[in-house]
C-alpha cells in the first residue's frame, strides 16, 4: 500500500511515495537520486520519537506511518553527523511591517 513520508532537512522538504514493505536502504537510495549525497553518508531519525532508522529494517518495522516527519542528516568532513537542524514555516511569518513598502518582517 503506497503512503507518503516528509523528509526535512534544513528548510526543505522532500516528499517521498513508498511503501510500509521497503527497507530504510531503499529510501536512501530515492534521497540519493535527489540530492546526489551517497546513502553511506545519510542518516535518516523519526522526528517523533529521536530514533535513528535502521538502513536494514522496513518503514513498517520501525512504525513509520504515513505522512511521518523523518530527518535528514548528513556526514560532516570530520566522519561525524550533523545535528538534526528543521526549520519550521511559522520561523518565517512575523507580523507585517508597519511602513507602506508591503514588504514583511524577517
Amino acid at each position: 500500500m503506497a503512503m507518503y513520508i516528509r523528509v526535512k532537512r534544513n528548510k526543505t522538504t522532500y516528499f517521498l511515495q513508498c511503501d510500509a514493505t521497503e527497507k530504510i536502504l531503499d529510501i536512501k537510495q530515492k534521497l540519493h537520486n535527489l540530492i546526489d549525497q551517497p546513502v553511506i553518508d545519510q542518516r535518516l531519525i523519526l522526528v517523533t520519537t529521536g530514533e535513528v532508522l535502521d538502513d536494514s529494517k522496513t518503514l513498517a518495522d520501525q512504525k513509520v506511518e504515513n505522512d511521518a516527519v523523518v530527518a535528514l542528516v548528513l556526514r560532516k568532513d570530520d566522519n561525524e553527523f550533523e545535528d538534526v537542524n528543521i526549520v519550521r514555516p511559522d520561523d518565517f511569518y512575523q507580523s507585517r511591517d508597519s511602513d507602506t513598502t508591503g514588504n514583511w518582517s524577517l
